[in-house]
């Protein structure tokens, strides 16, 4: 496979390795008939915002001020991804027992996964606590249930620290949804947490926490893309209220950390990375004082925020047609791996950049255009009237800002198999070399799946 002469790529300059990796994708052949759709990472960038989350936190929190960063899995449930992560000091925030055999398989320390989920079966509840996993109870019903498995033997067989995983509840502070409903999670009527503003609800906590002195942490999303920063501080804000009035109480300090959530949100409409973690650090700091000066360890759950801007999913257009004097370029790249811009487009537009057959940015005079995927619906486009360079068959069509969530929420429809996703980086001699972070899915893999061998 050819080389990709080097180049200088500015630490800074995330377009200019894209245009740089697309190029390089061609000319190692990633793209084919076989696999005419596939998945980038930037590696360097990985580690660049990982770096920032670091170095946002560690400018206001207290001198040895533990901060435990948790990568949300569901925005990227790959072992590989994960792997890197923990390696730049970023554990795992699962949901699911599938999430949690995605980070035992990237060797992740239990200590530094902590398990969130409205819907916890007792073998989940079991496997958390016999690990040593911290876990958040997210209604009074699971904690009854936490509850009566820590008074029996076997359920609460300690873990590897001797003892179970920290322990705490999730509330809601319900101070609003965001422009985005489906991603408010601090609503009225959410159905995540405890509802801190519903009669009883505050009283509950505080009875709970009273009745359970094992209970030592407290957890709060106020929700993700769409929420302003104003409101997520609110609800780290409320939460820290709530904390300091249980210790109180308890003329303890019992709680001895907030877990804050993530749910940072990503400027979708260019290159230029805001908010930063670094704005959000700093208003925290402005809003919320006492949850800087030591006295609560912090857990923080970001996901979108970390590897959006990393990735893109890169397809090739197969065909191009009109329909009704408007341009349609027919791609690989839809509902399959696109599933909330297709589904809710208003809410989750993303950028097409076009490129032609070698990989290099297409220039000319823009043309609007519906870039279309290949699922057997009508709706399947991931780009309607949007102006773009005018695509042909061979060229290449790349949804930008798609690290997050696109490798990894797939929808199966018409039985499409999987996406490769390759992680790109420059070398020690400056060559733009690939990573396999997942391999594509194979046509047997597909009939397994669908449970072919019944």
């Amino acid at each position: 496979m050819p080389d990709v002469p080097p180049a200088a790529v500015p630490a800074a300059d995330r377009s200019r390795r894209r245009d740089l990796a697309v190029a390089a994708a061609v000319a190692h052949d990633l793209l084919d008939d076989e696999h005419p759709l596939i998945g980038l990472l930037d590696l360097q960038d990985l580690r660049e915002r990982a770096s920032a989350l670091h170095a946002a936190f560690d400018e206001v929190t207290a001198p040895g001020q533990h901060v435990l960063h948790t990568f949300a899995v569901k925005a990227a449930a790959l072992p590989a991804v994960l792997r890197r992560l923990a390696a730049l000091g970023i554990g795992a925030e699962v949901a699911s027992p599938g999430e949690l055999a995605l980070a035992h398989a990237a060797g992740l320390d239990p200590a530094r996964i902590v398990l969130d989920s409205p819907a916890k079966t007792r073998t989940e509840l079991r496997t958390a606590l016999r690990q040593g996993i911290a876990l958040n109870a997210d209604n009074p019903q699971e904690l009854d249930r936490l509850t009566e498995l820590l008074a029996t033997g076997p359920e609460a067989a300690p873990g590897p620290g001797g003892a179970h995983g920290p322990i705490g509840i999730r509330v809601n502070p319900q101070l609003g949804g965001g422009s985005i409903d489906a991603m408010s999670t601090a609503t009225a009527t959410s159905k995540f947490g405890v509802p801190l503003r519903d009669e009883g609800g505050r009283a509950w906590v505080l009875r709970a926490f009273a009745e359970r002195p094992w209970l030592t942490r407290l957890h709060c999303h106020t929700g993700s893309q769409g929420i302003p920063l104003e409101r997520m501080a609110a609800g780290v804000r409320a939460t820290y209220e709530l904390a300091e009035e249980i210790n109180t109480a308890a003329g303890r300090r019992q709680i001895d950390t907030l877990d804050i959530g993530g749910g940072l949100p990503v400027h979708f409409g260019g290159d230029d990375t805001t908010p930063t973690f670094a704005d959000y650090a700093r208003l925290l700091r402005r809003e919320v004082p006492g949850l800087f000066d030591g006295r609560y360890a912090l857990v923080t759950e970001f996901g979108r925020s970390l590897l959006a801007k990393s990735g893109l999913v890169l397809t090739r257009v197969e065909y191009t047609k009109t329909a009704g004097g408007r341009p349609i370029a027919v791609t690989h790249a839809g509902a399959q791996v696109a599933t909330r811009t297709v589904f809710a487009p208003d809410a989750w537009p993303i950028r097409v950049a076009a490129y032609d057959a070698k990989g290099r940015p297409k220039t000319g005079t823009p043309v609007r255009q519906d870039v279309a995927g290949p699922c057997c619906f009508a709706g399947d486009l991931v780009a309607r009237d949007r102006a773009l360079p005018p695509l042909a068959p061979g060229d290449l069509a790349a949804l930008l800002d798609t690290g997050a969530y696109y490798f990894s929420t797939p929808f199966g429809y018409n039985s499409l198999p999987r996406p490769a996703v390759h992680g790109y980086e420059p070398g020690p001699d400056g060559r733009l070399g690939f990573t396999v972070l997942r391999r594509a899915q194979t046509l047997a893999e597909v009939v397994a799946e669908a449970g072919g061998d019944l």
